[in-house]
């Protein structure tokens, strides 16, 4: 029995693999033809923000010399309990601070909701709603490239999310580097499928119709994967523009970053339960690829976590019981499968490097690191199993003030 189930899960494991690979190479090529609309739209330009007075104001810089004109988007900046002078900095920059206290009800999927909920009660409503974070940085065009997918039809757009200092750390580094390929081998292949992307937090575009008819009401640990599930469980499949570019700090020391990942993993055991079987029927019954990939991507956490165990287990079997006593899928396979798998995944990361066109000398040599980061998702995954019931959210410092100039010439 217990070989059977072992086997069954690495053949499930194999499947994922292989289906994700796959999928992958549909984001080799990159359709640069797209249809050009003039500015129509106008923005809400939302910025969540706690304690933020270190890096809201090269932001603030940076919305004001967006290639939009500027009466066609207005700037709301969430002060989210904040005790520092987030608003000050804010005002001084012509923005608007909105001032949110309620410590009972914290984190940015509640920000939003308070803020949304404010938005509807102005005098001036806004053709779509705009989602940055305090420390990122937008590129020019960004408002014009999203006006593009609105006018062509669509309701949720994801941008690109790049990270604006790569080279501050090796953790930095692995960000960058996840964060390339992701955008190249898991947003642009489905993009190229038409099928639905997913949202990563930031650089996030709604059309308000949409807002106002679905409402928020992601308020978890991770909102953007929340609320994309939401999206596709209605039909409503969100987009990938690849040019419309925002930089974002990534945590310079790996115990920041470990505990920016728990969080993500602990709201994601959260979503997969509450979404998975729910789109997996549906995919069934509608016999829909798109809502079958998106519950599979909810479940990606479960495949870390069965990965772990079943590693550790297959180690200490080999380490303390002369083992292997169980039976291993790949003990059925020739020798050189083993190292096709490790192989094509060495080769994605690579690929997204290269296709990606990264410049960062820095970024190459750290490459040596990065098993150490994915690794590093196993026990982060496997604690987060543990804990996913606790809710309350942590705030990641930012510090890095990086103009967008400084990012452009790297």
């Amino acid at each position: 029995m217990l070989d059977a189930i072992v086997i069954s899960l690495q053949v499930f494991l194999a499947v994922i693999g292989v289906y994700q690979f796959v999928f992958s190479l549909f984001g080799l090529r990159r359709n640069k033809k797209k249809q050009h609309f003039p500015p129509t739209k106008t923005f809400a330009v939302l910025v969540a923000a706690h304690n933020e007075e270190k890096v809201i104001g090269a932001l603030m810089e940076n919305l004001k010399q967006l290639n939009y004109p500027k009466e066609m988007y207005e700037v709301f900046v969430i002060c989210d309990n904040c005790t520092d002078g987030t608003a000050d900095v804010v005002r001084s920059h012509g923005m608007n601070a909105c001032i949110r206290v309620n410590s009972n009800q914290r984190g940015k999927g509640y920000a939003i909701e308070w803020m949304l909920k404010e938005l509807w009660k102005m005098p001036r409503q806004f053709d779509a709603i705009v989602m940055f974070d305090a420390d990122n940085l937008a590129h020019p065009d960004f408002l014009k490239e999203v006006n593009n997918d609105l006018c062509s039809g669509a309701r949720v757009i994801q941008g690109y999310i790049d990270t604006k200092n790569p080279e501050d750390s090796w953790i930095t580094a692995a960000y960058g580097i996840s964060y390339w390929y992701c955008n190249r081998l898991w947003q642009l292949p489905r993009q190229n499928l038409k099928m639905a992307n997913f949202l990563g937090g930031t650089g996030m575009v709604f059309e308000t119709e949409l807002l106002k008819e679905m409402g928020w009401g992601a308020t978890s640990l991770v909102e953007d994967l929340e609320f994309t599930m939401r999206c596709v469980e209605r039909g409503v499949h969100p987009v990938f523009n690849y040019d419309a570019k925002l930089f974002d700090e990534k945590p310079l020391t790996f115990k920041a970053s470990a505990r920016q990942r728990l969080r993500w993993m602990q709201g994601h055991f959260t979503v997969a339960r509450k979404y998975f079987f729910p789109l997996f029927w549906k995919s069934i019954k509608e016999r829909s690829i798109v809502k079958l990939d998106m519950a599979l991507y909810g479940l990606n956490v479960y495949i870390v976590f069965i990965t772990f165990l079943l590693t550790a287990f297959i180690w200490i079997d080999t380490a303390f019981f002369k083992g292997p006593n169980v039976a291993n899928l790949y003990s059925y396979l020739p020798a050189w499968a083993g190292f096709v798998a490790i192989a094509a995944n060495v080769f994605t990361f690579a690929a997204s490097l290269i296709l990606e066109k990264v410049t960062f000398k820095k970024v190459y040599a750290y490459l040596i690191l990065f098993p150490l980061y994915l690794l590093s998702w196993w026990p982060i995954t496997f604690y987060a199993f543990f804990t996913q019931n606790n809710k309350t959210w942590s705030h990641t410092k930012h510090t890095r003030v990086v103009r967008l100039e400084e990012v452009q010439k790297g």
